[in-house]
């Protein structure tokens, strides 16, 4: 549909219209764009970092529940509260806890979230704090379960803790990484309120990923029938990228 509230006279069907626009929107292009880096690097960071905290608590004998408490409180956060809490006190300028520390390196201070070159960067940072905990706790538990005798016949072996590492844990833990792989991916591409609490789409369209240029179409700029349209996309490249992994992971089952 064509629904316009500035122009309500232009109102009614619009066909492919509205699709059709898109391939020559540089707006869309940038926003798909910026939604695919968010993506990948914070679904990679995710990972990355959850994999490594989950290696390094599995060699502490004590304090495991008090560190799985505390990795729990980051995800229970409503993104509109981890998104404020990090504008006003984590990436605040002068007063704001990152830019202490990198004044006290003298590095300087910095506009983190008005700044178009540190904007994308400071909005990855949050998604990446509030949501490697869950990587870390699956992680975690896979890397519990693992059978101890496998790895005691490896060190009988003089395998070293590298080829441990590569040939025995990330092969018995593939499964669980899959499964954090294609969680995140499914909330990466529909990020919005901690984005939004943070930096509203900005500066400019910095940090403007698809779900927030579809919200800033339809209720900023009153274009209702683009930003449906805009959603449409999102919601069919969600549930590509969702059947593709679920299809790649059926697959890696069947081939174990």
């Amino acid at each position: 549909m064509r629904i316009d509230l500035s122009m309500p006279w232009l109102g009614g069907f619009a066909g492919v219209d509205n699709y059709a626009k898109m391939g020559g929107d540089p707006r869309f292009w940038h926003s798909l764009w910026l939604t695919l880096i968010y993506t990948a690097s914070t679904v990679v960071l995710q990972v990355l970092l959850g994999l490594s905290l989950a290696l390094l608590v599995l060699r502490i004998p004590r304090g495991q529940m008090t560190l799985r408490i505390a990795a729990i409180l980051p995800i229970v956060l409503a993104p509109v509260v981890v998104g404020l809490f990090w504008r006003t006190l984590v990436l605040s300028p002068d007063v704001g806890l990152v830019d202490v520390v990198t004044r006290a390196l003298g590095l300087g201070s910095h506009n983190w979230l008005g700044d178009p070159q540190l904007a994308l960067i400071s909005v990855i940072a949050i998604h990446t704090w509030q949501w490697t905990p869950f990587a870390f706790l699956v992680i975690l538990a896979s890397l519990s379960a693992l059978p101890p005798d496998v790895f005691e016949a490896a060190r009988i072996d003089r395998a070293s803790a590298w080829q441990r590492f590569r040939y025995i844990t990330l092969p018995l833990i593939r499964p669980a990484i899959v499964i954090v792989v294609i969680m995140r991916t499914m909330i990466a591409l529909s990020a919005f309120a901690a984005i939004f609490a943070a930096t509203g789409g900005g500066p400019g369209t910095s940090t403007e990923i698809l779900n927030l240029y579809a919200y800033r179409t339809s209720f900023s700029e009153f274009n209702l029938g683009y930003g449906a349209a805009l959603a449409v996309v999102l919601l069919a490249i969600t549930l590509a990228v969702s059947f593709v992994m679920f299809r790649v992971r059926r697959r890696a089952a069947v081939a174990a």
